[in-house]
């Protein structure tokens, strides 16, 4: 029987805000876990800091950890295994070296790379969803390796909104373009590129993140993989787990009013990340528009509730 070792690290953030996000992030894919078929033994959760949401965490995200954490994964699992590494957080480039910023040391593609190396696991995803990891396709790329980044190259520096959609994709079904109930790496590629597309054109604004999917080992990623493409084939069958059991409110109009306040939640999370790159006052009262139709979509949805409880 394959097993499926799930490691997610939420490193430190560049700002608080930010940091919520992350740990949202975070604790959603953990706490999703069981049912995408990674049984607790398998599930490392590894936080800067714990807080409220972060029930599931198991330990601290410091480079001493992750290193105790992969080693853990090497001894534990087999070829046949699939090992998934989920980093969400603040990353940096110096025009050498990406790293991805953790309690104490960063770590750089380098150090990642040495231990991705150890494992038996023919099959590894390798997520970094923070700024300025591109570099990391080259360092890791390989062999059984499929490798997902948020952004291009080391130049895009602004915290990029991928993770969160991505996240989103693999924990819900909105991202499952086959019907099959399983979320495949590129099925979640694919919608989470497609969402932050959607997200910068709302705004009009420069698209500064540009997400990047290798799976062929050649040390260089594709902007647009798919199924009978360079990159993509190996993705399109790797994922984690079904989606078949995803709650969703059975009664039509409370689902349809739960589908869209989740997207106004989306559009909220995504203003938050934009935020460096907007006027201010055109990002405060962009805020406010969507806060308070947030409020009412809420309001809605509560009143739909009681009603169909009657």
């Amino acid at each position: 029987m394959v097993k499926v070792f799930l490691l997610i690290i939420v490193g430190v953030a560049g700002t608080p805000e930010h940091g919520e996000l992350f740990h949202k992030w975070g604790a959603s894919l953990a706490e999703s876990s069981e049912r995408l078929g990674v049984g607790k033994e398998r599930l490392i959760y590894l936080v800067d800091q714990p807080g409220e949401v972060d029930k599931r965490a198991t330990g601290r995200a410091t480079k001493e950890e992750v290193t105790k954490a992969l080693e853990r994964v090497a001894k534990e699992s087999g070829p046949d295994d699939q090992v998934y590494i989920m980093l969400m957080g603040h990353g940096d480039f110096d025009g050498r070296t990406a790293k991805f910023n953790l309690v104490g040391p960063d770590m750089s593609a380098a150090d990642f790379g040495a231990l991705v190396g150890k494992l038996p696991a023919k099959q590894v995803v390798f997520v970094d969803t923070s700024a300025a990891s591109g570099p990391f396709v080259e360092a890791l790329s390989g062999p059984g390796r499929t490798i997902v980044t948020a952004t291009r190259n080391g130049a895009e520096k602004y915290t990029p909104l991928f993770g969160g959609l991505f996240v989103d994709a693999l924990t819900s079904d909105a991202a499952d373009a086959d019907k099959n109930k399983r979320i495949s790496v590129l099925e979640a590629f694919l919608y989470a590129k497609t969402e932050v597309e959607r997200a910068y054109k709302r705004q009009g604004l420069i698209q500064t993140e540009h997400a990047l999917l290798d799976d062929d080992g050649d040390k260089e990623g594709s902007q647009a993989p798919a199924m009978n493409g360079k990159d993509g084939k190996v993705a399109s069958i790797l994922s984690l787990g079904s989606v078949d059991d995803t709650k969703t409110p059975s009664d039509p109009k409370v689902a349809a009013l739960y589908l869209e306040r989740r997207e106004l939640e989306r559009q909220v999370e995504n203003l938050r990340l934009l935020k460096d790159g907007m006027d201010p006052a055109r990002y405060q009262a962009e805020l406010e528009r969507l806060v308070t139709e947030l409020a009412r979509k809420t309001r809605e949805l509560r009143e739909a509730e009681e009603a169909a409880k009657k």
